[in-house]
């Protein structure tokens, strides 16, 4: 998200501070779920320290000049001011409050915000529940709320207790690792279950798996694919993609394993025989963006081999076909359920006469 673009979030997530409720500390101020933005600038923000385990939002902050670090806990340092974007899961989210509340140094504060359609209301009424509310505001339809913990008694059993509420478990009976706030982290993904349907058997060769998720994709291509000799896992969220790593050790004597935390969208570094794909469609707040969809299919074209093949899966009103048969020769629906459409593109192989590609059929 660029800091050009509204994020009411992150917006009102400073007014306290720019109002003077509350005092920007001297010292290293710790952001979790640190997003770049304009509201940011008003402070020293050599002070920040960035926690960000999304690469899109790691990046922007990078070329920013922001400091962005991997984990926070690693370090043992705590902090005079602890800023947090919560995410929408809720386990997730008090998994995150109590990661500030013991990433908060004695007589320091936590400030949080939360826009209303992703659980304000439930957001503050957790953090007050769980170390009390030192005050809070609302505007641009988010509330900002925040916590003096050690001013009063938090309650430590709380703390031990959701500290644990988003770390990796079994799921499936045990089939795979996963936790909470990673996408569908309890289940398979119909989409991605009709996509495994419609996969052919003699996948073969170097293959990458954009948006891999805890790995779901890739754990089936190697169970029923002997010809696969290396597969690429691109993943934008690192706790996803730590997830697949655990998943995936059983294949490792199989094939070449590649654990690549990377933004799809800014182009991939290599070249592949086949390519698949579940990629995402709305921003974390919810809204469509086939936009990135669209841009993960020019991405896959861009980085497969002449004659390699990409097997995608979407919903089935998502406006791809036009890119699809922009980019690929040849293009077909190969299966739909349930509202979504698994799609087979295969890039065009050049022409021997002209150097140019031969084009192909459009999806029905």
């Amino acid at each position: 998200m660029a800091a050009s673009n509204s994020d009411p979030a992150l917006d009102s997530l400073f007014l306290p501070l720019s109002s003077h409720a509350l005092r920007w500390p001297e010292g290293s101020v710790l952001f979790l779920r640190a997003r770049e933005g304009a509201a940011m600038r008003q402070f020293p923000v050599a002070q920040l320290v960035c926690e960000q385990s999304y690469k899109p939002f790691a990046d922007e902050l990078e070329r920013g000049g922001l400091q962005v670090i991997a984990d926070a806990s690693a370090s043992g340092a705590r902090y005079p001011l602890v800023l947090v974007l919560p995410p929408r899961q809720r386990e997730e989210a008090r998994a995150l409050f109590a990661r500030a509340l013991s990433l908060c140094a004695p007589g320091g504060v936590i400030v949080a915000s939360i826009t209303n359609n992703e659980g304000a209301k439930s957001g503050e009424a957790d953090l007050k529940q769980l170390a009390g509310l030192g005050g809070s505001l609302a505007k641009n339809h988010c509330r900002v709320f925040w916590s003096r913990p050690f001013d009063g008694a938090h309650d430590a059993a709380l703390l031990a207790q959701w500290s644990k509420l988003d770390a990796p478990r079994p799921i499936l009976d045990g089939r795979f690792t996963s936790r909470p706030g990673v996408f569908a982290w309890d289940r398979i993904d119909p989409a991605s279950a009709l996509l495994v349907e419609h996969l052919p058997m003699d996948l073969a060769g170097k293959g990458a798996d954009l948006g891999a998720g805890y790995g779901y994709l890739s754990a089936e291509i190697l169970s029923h694919s002997d010809k696969v000799v290396s597969l690429d896992l691109y993943e934008a969220e690192a706790r996803a993609l730590d997830l697949a790593k655990r998943n995936l050790v059983a294949f490792e004597g199989k094939a070449t394993l590649g654990y690549r935390w990377h933004d799809v969208t800014t182009g991939l570094p290599e070249q592949y025989d086949f390519i698949v794909s579940n990629p995402p469609f709305h921003t974390q707040s919810r809204a469509d963006r086939p936009d990135v969809g669209r841009r993960f299919i020019a991405v896959a074209a861009e980085s497969l081999k002449p004659g390699g093949r990409l097997f995608l899966v979407a919903n089935r009103h998502l406006p791809y076909e036009a890119v699809l048969n922009a980019s690929f020769g040849q293009v077909r629906v190969a299966g739909e359920g349930d509202g979504f459409k698994v799609i087979e593109a295969i890039k065009a192989m050049p022409s021997a006469r002209s150097g140019s590609t031969r084009s192909g059929k459009s999806p029905r």
